[in-house]
């Protein structure tokens, strides 16, 4: 059983800082899309399950980090900046004509939160899956990460290989049982390329997986949410276990403190994975958000 798209997607490339992007646009031709954004693994190709909920005539586009999906990888490794450079440069391809609607996942959502902070002429709307910003840090753990680090750059980490799409579909719904059968199949077809000597290897740089040497920063990341000027909603999953993980409370306490309009929605039944999961209610939340954002309203 595979997924049937309802609004069938326009493929394209477009250079940015020298990586080629593979770009997807739904609906009409429109110099304003609704932007998203994917996270960390995931791929554009997937948001498709949330834009088959949305009306024909609203605009969409997304497109694969680098490094992820279709687009091209850097042997200089990846970098938070890289992606909020990026995006700077894809947005006057894929809406020059007004500051942007974004809707971003997980990293992308982070990714998102962070730009409209640094850009905030840039950005007019937020929606935020599950990006919750990461875990503290303290300096005295920097020893140790570089150490990490080194040794990882001496015996690079890899991605798995899979027998076959199947097998990967079925490893997804083992992992996700709130993931249905047609949609599990779709996204291991996006997720994974074939290889010459059989099965299937997930599309993605492996040096995604080095440990980042720079310590997370939280102080920097809540003075870039005190700039944020765009109305923000952050959909948290009900199943979701990141919230517990990185301290929630804490959390929206901090994003409540620096963000001047914050809305704060819960998909019921779902996990982090919500855009997958439960794509009709989280259509429902980012349409009735962002109505009245389009151009000349």
């Amino acid at each position: 059983m595979r997924y049937e798209p309802r609004r069938l997607p326009r493929h394209e490339t477009v250079i940015a800082r020298g990586i080629e992007h593979h770009v997807l646009r739904w609906g009409p031709p429109s110099d304003d899309a609704v932007v998203m954004l994917h996270g960390w693994a995931d791929t554009a190709d997937t948001f498709q399950f949330v834009v088959d909920e949305l009306p024909d005539g609203l605009p969409v586009a997304s497109f694969d980090w680098r490094g992820f999906g279709r687009s091209g990888w850097d042997a200089g490794g990846y970098w938070f900046p890289d992606y909020f450079a990026d995006l700077d440069q894809l947005l006057d391809v894929l809406c020059p004509g007004a500051p942007a609607r974004l809707v971003g996942h997980s990293m992308g959502g982070n990714v998102a939160l962070a730009y409209a902070g640094i850009r905030p002429g840039r950005v007019r709307a937020v929606v935020d899956l599950e990006g919750f910003g990461l875990r503290p840090t303290e300096p005295a753990q920097a020893p140790e990460r570089y150490a990490q680090w080194l040794d990882q750059l001496r015996q690079p980490p890899e991605f798995s290989d899979y027998a076959g799409h199947d097998d990967l579909a079925a490893r997804l719904r083992q992992r996700n049982p709130r993931l249905d059968e047609a949609r599990a199949a779709f996204i291991a077809a996006s997720w994974a390329a074939p290889q010459p000597g059989g099965g299937v290897r997930l599309r993605a740089d492996p040096a995604h997986k080095l440990v980042n040497p720079y310590l997370y920063r939280q102080d920097e990341t809540t003075a870039l949410w005190r700039r944020i000027a765009a109305p923000v909603l952050l959909v948290i999953g009900e199943l979701s276990e990141l919230p517990a993980r990185l301290g929630l409370d804490e959390v929206l306490e901090r994003l409540r403190t620096g963000i001047g309009r914050l809305e704060v929605a819960r998909v019921a039944g779902a996990g982090h994975m919500l855009h997958h999961e439960r794509p009709a209610e989280v259509a429902r939340l980012l349409q009735g958000f962002l109505e009245g954002t389009a151009i000349g309203e």
